[in-house]
């Protein structure tokens, strides 16, 4: 005597249900760019924070994801805590685009005198931009150690200025950020 068939289709489709739930916590997608929940970097893992859209005026510019290392759950973005930030373009932007909009947001999150103090290492960094075209990635991270800026996994700038990496950070994640729906959906408020 034969199982049902019912009782032998259904282990499988709970299998099959349980493999792709799993298949699809292990990334996030945002307007069909995907990000992963959790990554592997300079000896240490990373956690998804939160993920979401930038849009200007009329037109969705980018998808970002926002990670802390997994010691750290709680967002802290303005810190020495290890962290990420990976954006991914859907329209083209010039180098010197990145450029002002550093500056200004910089700028804007810091006092007088802390903008001073970053402004030369500010313009240095300014200088490895590169252009974007729809589909590349920047990546901005703190290891705890270095500061790296990445396009598309080919590391451009690094260095190991604490205060520069949170004015970094600070453009997308700081009190006066270029969007604060997009700053909020990052650190998932």
């Amino acid at each position: 005597m034969h199982p049902p068939l019912a009782w032998t289709a259904g282990p499988r489709l709970v299998l099959l249900t349980l493999l792709s739930t799993a298949a699809a916590a292990d990334s996030v997608e945002v307007k069909d760019v995907s990000f992963p929940t959790s990554f592997e970097a300079h000896d240490q893992t990373f956690t998804l924070i939160g993920h979401g859209l930038f849009e200007y005026l009329i037109w969705d510019a980018y998808a970002g994801a926002y990670y802390q290392a997994e010691a750290a759950p709680e967002p802290a973005p303005l810190s020495d805590i290890p962290r990420h930030l990976e954006l991914a373009y859907f329209h083209g932007i010039d180098a010197e685009d990145f450029a002002e909009a550093t500056r200004d947001t910089v700028r804007d999150n810091l006092d007088r005198a802390s903008y001073s103090r970053l402004e030369a290492a500010l313009e240095d960094f300014n200088g490895h931009y590169r252009d974007v075209v729809p589909g590349d990635r920047y990546a901005l991270s703190w290891d705890g150690d270095q500061m790296r800026m990445a396009l598309n996994d080919e590391t451009l700038y690094q260095d190991d200025d604490l205060a520069l990496a949170n004015a970094l950070f600070s453009i997308w994640l700081g009190e006066k950020p270029l969007n604060q729906a997009f700053r909020d959906a990052l650190l998932d408020r």
